[in-house]
Parts: structure tokens; C-alpha cells; sequence
């Protein structure tokens, strides 16, 4: 498949992805969007021209909208027939390639507009799925024969975390002051984090709202997810280690978490599928799951310095997740909770089984007692002030590649 617009090889916005978002066109306007190469292209306009005419249930502009839901919402058979026609129109030789005018008032280069968060996210959960992850912090702060918890391979743990605080990739993050408990005193102190850290994940969102009782299983969460970010969930470990017991997470996560702009649809991710890792032992029936529910998904970290050069730090992949989308959002559900449009579950850290695949500081440095080395010649057991950390996702196959982009954030001192 080749499109009119010419684009690199590597981008991650291929004919193949066809991703939606909001974005700020000129300093002007908001619109629903999709991207090929380093063209943005203003889904609103391009429906107000009649290229949407003819999919069902597409009765309005909803990309006029500030947000993805209202699109979204509008389910599976609306938003792949959307994606399949904004495909047909951006192929060489279709009838969008030859109309100027349209092109002219629709297409924008990637430097003149700006992304907006992709959703309003009602509802946030975090899950905590990936085994190498689990297992090197249980090797830290527990008994290293002992790392995983008891329920650990029998359920994907997760907690409900704070929606408000989540932010789009570009967007600076404050550190955060709490309480922490340092070894070397008798009682907490206050002041800013001294540990921070970022987590690599991915999350998923999903297109639909249930009532109150009712639950989605393994094999109709498909249908419920729309498509994936990547997500960064900033961690202050300080704060975290010293008020996580009884309750979980509380002040050192909710202060920030940041999303790539871009929402990849999992019709985009079909030619990366792959198997999950074995699960023993055999996990309950409503967990049970069939065919390839596992994505290869290329991720990277990279830590820039204030005025540095970016350090490449972590290299992980998807793939890894001992827990799948689907398990997750069956088993968020079997207790009757509801969900709403917008909602987004994050994976947990992903790490794979070598040090330069584990996805947070806490494990690159090993709590900081191996600290990472960069290019310049500084060290960082964690992130410092005015770091900014990158993460980067795609998947490439049989001369086939669909990427997220990028998602960014700088670490601003504490107020």
C-alpha cells in the first residue's frame, strides 16, 4: 500500500497506522486528527467536504469535538469503516490525491499544529503485569526467594489511580514534596522527593459505557478497546516506599502521569500479535483467553539532561506482559465495576528479563546503588531536575511499521 504523501521509511506514522488525535491547528482552531509521515490531517474540514459521507452512523461532525470520545463511543464498526476510508484516501492515485484545494486547507505540517490530550479520561486504573517487574521489586523490599506475592500469577493486580493529574506528552511535571521515611532517622521528614523515577507502560482505552453489574469477558474486551498510548507513570519512590502499606499508592503517583498524544488502534497493532508468556498456574475460567492477545512492540527510554544530549537508558518490549489487555479489563470488570468512554488501564512497568530492558530507574540503578552512566559524564540514580525523559514505541514486520511517536516530560523543581 503507497500513499500520495511522501513520508520516511522509519516514520511511525505510516499509511499502515492511521492514528487519531486532537490537536490545536494554527494557533486557531481545535479538531480531531490523524497523522501520515509528518502531515497532520484536520478530520473535521475533510468531513465537512463530504469524504465521510457514505459510513453508517456517521450522521454529524463529531470531530469537531475537543476530545476522541464522541468518536469513539460510536464503537467498532463506525471507527474501523473512518480508519479504512481515511486509508483509501491517502493512497496514491484516490480521488483526495488530486484535489488541491482540499489538501491545501486539510493537511498541515506536523510543525504547525499542536497535540491536545487525545481523551478526557473519566476513570484511571494501573495495573502492575509484568513478572520481571514484580519480581525485581520483591527482590528488593522483600525476600528475594520469596518476590512475588502469594496472589501475584493468580490475578493482574492493579489500583485506581488519579485521572485529573494525567498530562500529554510535552507537558513539564513539578516534582513532588510528601513525607518520606530515610533509613538513617527516627521520624518522617517533608520535602521534595529525592527519588523520582518514571515507569514504562503502555495503556489501553476503551470505546464503550456499562452499566452497574455488569462485566466484560476476555473474549468481548476486543471490541471494548479502542487503542493504546504510551504512558508514563511518574513515581516518587520515597514517598511511595514509606505510605504504600496498608492502602497501595497514594501521594507519590497521583502527581503526574503523561500520555503520547496519538491513540494507535489495535486494528493498526493486528499484524503484531503474538503469544503471551505460559501462565502457571492455570488461571480461573473468566481469565481464560484464546488466540494471540500479546503485542511486539518495540519501546525505548531516553534521558536528556538540561542543554545534553539524549542517553539511551532502557529497551523493552510489550511482548514481556505476563497479564494481557484482555485478562485485565475482564477482570476489572467481573465484579460488576463499570466502565465509561475515555476510561484508560495502564500495563505497570514493563521490564523484560536483561538490566538494559527494566523499565524505571528503580531497576536500571538497582535503588540506587548501580547508578546509570550518561554520555556527558554525569550519573543519576534517579531523575534530577530539569531531566527530561522520552519514551518512544513501534512495531515493524514484514516491511510493515506502526509507531506511537513519542512521550515527553521535564522534571521541574519542586515549588
Amino acid at each position: 500500500m503507497k500513499s500520495f504523501i511522501n513520508y520516511d521509511q522509519n516514520s511511525d506514522f505510516s499509511i499502515y497506522n492511521i492514528p487519531f488525535g486532537v490537536a490545536v491547528f494554527a494557533n486557531e482552531y481545535i479538531a480531531c486528527c490523524t497523522r501520515i509521515g509528518d502531515m497532520v490531517i484536520d478530520l473535521a474540514t475533510l468531513y465537512d467536504y463530504g469524504f465521510f459521507d457514505d459510513i453508517e452512523g456517521l450522521n454529524e461532525n463529531i470531530f469537531e469535538a475537543y476530545t476522541l470520545n464522541e468518536f469513539i463511543e460510536l464503537g467498532k464498526p463506525v471507527t474501523k469503516a473512518v480508519r479504512l476510508k481515511i486509508q483509501e484516501l491517502l493512497a496514491e492515485n484516490s480521488k483526495l490525491a488530486l484535489d488541491e484545494k482540499t489538501i491545501e486547507e486539510c493537511f498541515f505540517n506536523i510543525d504547525q499544529i499542536r497535540m491536545m490530550m487525545p481523551v478526557h479520561i473519566p476513570n484511571y486504573t494501573d495495573f502492575y503485569s509484568s513478572i520481571e517487574h514484580a519480581t525485581n521489586v520483591g527482590k528488593m523490599f522483600r525476600d528475594p526467594a520469596n518476590a512475588l506475592l502469594p496472589n501475584w500469577k493468580h490475578l493482574p493486580v492493579g489500583y485506581h489511580g488519579r485521572a485529573s493529574s494525567i498530562v500529554v506528552s510535552g507537558t513539564d511535571i513539578i516534582r513532588p514534596k510528601g513525607q518520606t521515611k530515610p533509613a538513617d532517622v527516627d521520624s518522617p521528614i517533608f520535602g521534595p522527593s529525592k527519588q523520582l523515577d518514571f515507569e514504562l507502560e503502555m495503556a489501553f482505552i476503551v470505546n464503550k459505557n456499562t452499566e452497574m453489574g455488569d462485566s466484560i469477558s476476555t473474549a468481548e474486551a476486543e471490541d471494548a478497546i479502542f487503542g493504546m498510548v504510551i504512558f508514563n507513570d511518574w513515581s516518587a519512590r520515597d514517598i511511595q516506599s514509606w505510605e504504600y502499606v496498608p492502602l497501595g499508592p497514594f501521594l507519590g503517583k497521583n502527581f503526574g502521569s503523561s500520555v503520547s498524544p496519538w491513540v494507535v488502534t489495535l486494528e493498526a497493532l493486528e499484524p503484531f500479535r503474538t503469544a503471551s508468556p505460559k501462565q502457571e498456574p492455570e488461571v480461573l475460567d473468566y481469565l481464560k483467553f484464546e488466540g494471540n492477545q500479546n503485542y511486539d512492540i518495540n519501546l525505548t527510554v531516553f534521558l536528556k539532561p538540561e542543554n545534553g544530549d539524549e542517553n539511551l537508558i532502557s529497551e523493552s518490549n510489550y511482548k514481556f506482559m505476563y497479564w494481557n489487555m484482555t485478562q485485565q479489563l475482564a477482570h476489572h470488570t467481573i465484579n460488576g465495576c463499570n466502565v465509561e468512554v475515555g476510561d484508560l488501564y495502564a500495563s505497570g512497568t514493563i521490564s523484560g528479563e536483561h538490566p538494559n530492558s527494566f523499565g524505571s530507574m528503580l531497576e536500571l540503578t538497582w535503588r540506587g546503588t548501580n547508578p546509570l552512566q550518561l554520555k556527558d559524564g554525569q550519573e543519576r540514580k534517579f531523575i534530577n531536575d530539569n531531566d527530561t525523559v522520552i519514551m518512544r514505541g513501534y512495531a515493524e514486520k514484514d516491511g510493515i511499521r506502526v509507531g506511537f511517536g513519542e512521550v515527553s516530560g521535564k522534571i521541574l523543581p519542586a515549588n
